[in-house]
């Protein structure tokens, strides 16, 4: 049987943030007798009152707060994360699900006053990136359950799992704010540690003749290699990638819950994509030699965790797509088995733009895996009755849009597997037999996908309007170009700063002293002077000038020689911008390097 933590442990679900001059204090709210969390606004240092301390001098300012998320220490002060604003998304296995609406760092940096100048600017730009962090989309918890988990795995919990703080239970690869909890560990702070997740949360319910059929979609980010779309490709040499979602579908009907669970992730090598303005820059794969025991790493973990894997590649044959396919293709050829399977489909190639319907294709391939390996299911009285025994993992290039649609298909045949078995459908009866069933379903889907592609491209996702209509549309077409054209320029000119972000929230790059407040490497003359507005701006008053030298030729021969020179400067202009593009970007400022 499912269960919620031990109620000893149980969480505040509500609490005041007193703002004094010297320190914040969080107050439980909810109706609990606990001691109240003072930190320090000088160097975040926390300890436990019995209640709130009284006033001298101006009255504190007082604000509601959902969860304490956690602390985050950089060069001389730290940051606490609270969140001020959520709603309710739903439910998971009978527990609330909250969705974070407004996320909000309150500085404990009274310290910093008293530190160098260099290390003072060094401070602040650090603090500057985080108001990127208070915009991260997609962030939920619950006060009463794991969610980091799947249905499957948390049924499989020991009772005195159940019974730890939900930090302690919580799947380290989908906590989102795992690296911020540690000051809050350290303190033994268990009643104010909310575990939160970033993905996804989709929920509708729907009645099928008598039957009312209730169906979650859940997505879990993985936090190991997370990041934006063009600064984190491809694996680290430990196997784990970028854009790994795990995404579980869960349905409940009379009493008994289903559920299917499918991965997406990075082709497993080492390869990377460097903006340079163009509009797809090359794929570079970075140390071949390592191709296969990279991918070996990967597998072996997905095994580990879940069972047989299926690994479906929908990317290009030919082109850059395809020497990254060729060469995924052969790093696997060591370790296929009956447990583990490649499939490629090359999904441009045979379903064009419109023809998706022609993943039927696919299906024909992959149906015994997925019969074979089965679902997670319990009966009405919460006893395991069949588990799911392996995984299809799914990628193209950006795990977005061709996989999303791919990965709709995928849980449209499961739940309808699922459905026959629990004698909802007959045999020969679909999802689309039932259109109202049909179009929640695609709804569901879509905005899962554009959930996900929002956190990792910054748009929703392409495609979207077959996942949610059924077939292309005009306007689904024209959305996809505006979406293409966002991307480049979320890629090119912001992503740079937002991956500092996530590098910071994640501990993926520790603040030190002595290394950041080391001598920077001084930039080089092209660096110094860059600055794509600046050459864009000239660029465009050179062909206007141009233009309006040419309109006046028929007065002045000379005007001829002058628009000659405009139109000169701003093809220099151009090639040069053309030639540094790397230069011209938002660049992620923090040293590590990729690998």
């Amino acid at each position: 049987m499912l269960a919620k933590a031990d109620p000893s442990q149980k969480l505040y679900t509500r609490m005041r943030l007193w703002e004094f001059s010297d320190q914040y204090v969080v107050e439980p709210s909810d109706g609990s007798s606990g001691s109240c969390l003072a930190i320090s606004r000088v160097n975040g240092n926390m300890t436990l009152l019995d209640e709130v301390p009284n006033a001298t001098g101006r009255a504190p300012k007082i604000q509601t707060i959902f969860g304490v998320v956690g602390i985050l220490k950089l060069l001389a002060g730290s940051y606490l994360f609270v969140i001020t604003e959520r709603e309710c998304a739903g439910s998971y296995l009978g527990h609330p699900i909250f969705k974070v609406l407004k996320l909000k760092v309150f500085p404990c940096d009274l310290s910093v006053k008293n530190s160098p100048e260099e290390q003072k600017k060094m401070e602040s730009e650090f603090s500057s990136i985080l108001k990127v962090a208070e915009k991260t989309p997609g962030l939920y918890f619950s006060y009463d359950v794991n969610i980091t988990l799947s249905a499957q795995r948390l049924n499989d919990l020991g009772d005195e799992s159940r019974l730890l703080p939900l930090w302690r239970q919580a799947e380290p690869r989908f906590l989102w704010n795992n690296y911020m909890l540690e000051v809050l560990i350290d303190n033994k702070l268990d009643h104010y540690m909310l575990p939160v997740i970033q993905g996804s949360f989709q929920n509708f319910q729907s009645a099928v003749g008598k039957d009312t059929i209730d169906v979650t979609l859940i997505a879990r980010r993985c936090t190991r290699r997370t990041g934006t779309r063009m600064w984190r490709r491809g694996a680290d040499p430990d196997g784990y990638v970028a854009n790994f979602v795990e995404s579980e579908q869960i349905v409940h009907i009379n009493g008994y819950t289903a559920s299917y669970v499918q991965v997406r992730g990075s082709i497993p090598l080492l390869w990377q994509q460097i903006v340079d303005l163009t509009y797809k820059p090359k794929f570079d794969i970075v140390k071949p030699e390592e191709a296969s025991r990279v991918a070996e790493r990967h597998f072996l973990d997905l095994r580990k965790k879940y069972g047989n894997v299926l690994a479906v590649d929908l990317v290009n044959k030919h082109g850059g797509e395809g020497r990254l396919c060729e060469k995924y293709a052969a790093a696997v050829q060591n370790i296929l088995s009956d447990d583990m399977r490649y499939v490629h489909f090359d999904f441009h190639r045979i379903c064009g733009h419109i023809h998706f319907e022609r993943l039927s294709i696919l299906y024909d391939q992959i149906e015994d895996f997925l019969v074979k390996n089965r679902y997670y299911l319990l009966n009405e009285n919460g006893e395991k009755i069949e588990e799911q025994i392996g995984i299809v993992r799914t990628n193209c290039i950006d795990c977005l849009d061709r996989t999303n649609v791919t990965q709709s298909m995928i849980g449209r045949k499961m739940l309808e597997l699922q459905l026959q078995r629990l004698g909802v459908f007959d045999a020969n009866k679909t999802i689309s037999s039932y259109p109202s069933f049909d179009d929640c379903f695609k709804i569901l889907w879509a905005n899962h996908g554009d959930d996900i592609s929002i956190q990792y491209s910054g748009t929703p996702a392409l495609k979207g309007d077959f996942v949610r209509y059924g077939k292309r549309t005009t306007q689904g077409i024209i959305n996809d170009g505006i979406n293409a054209l966002t991307r480049y320029y979320l890629n090119n000119f912001v992503d740079g700063t937002k991956q500092d972000a996530i590098d910071l929230m994640q501990g993926h790059y520790i603040v030190s002293v002595s290394r950041d407040m080391a001598s920077k490497k001084p930039q080089g003359k092209v660096e110094a002077v860059a600055s794509f507005r600046l050459a864009l701006a000239l660029i465009i008053t050179g062909f206007v000038f141009a233009m309006m030298s040419l309109r006046k030729v028929r007065y002045d021969v000379w005007h001829l020689l002058f628009s000659l020179l405009w139109a000169g400067l701003s093809l220099v202009i151009g090639g040069f911008v053309k030639a540094n593009g790397r230069v011209f970007c938002n660049r992620p400022r923090l040293h590590k390097p990729p690998y």
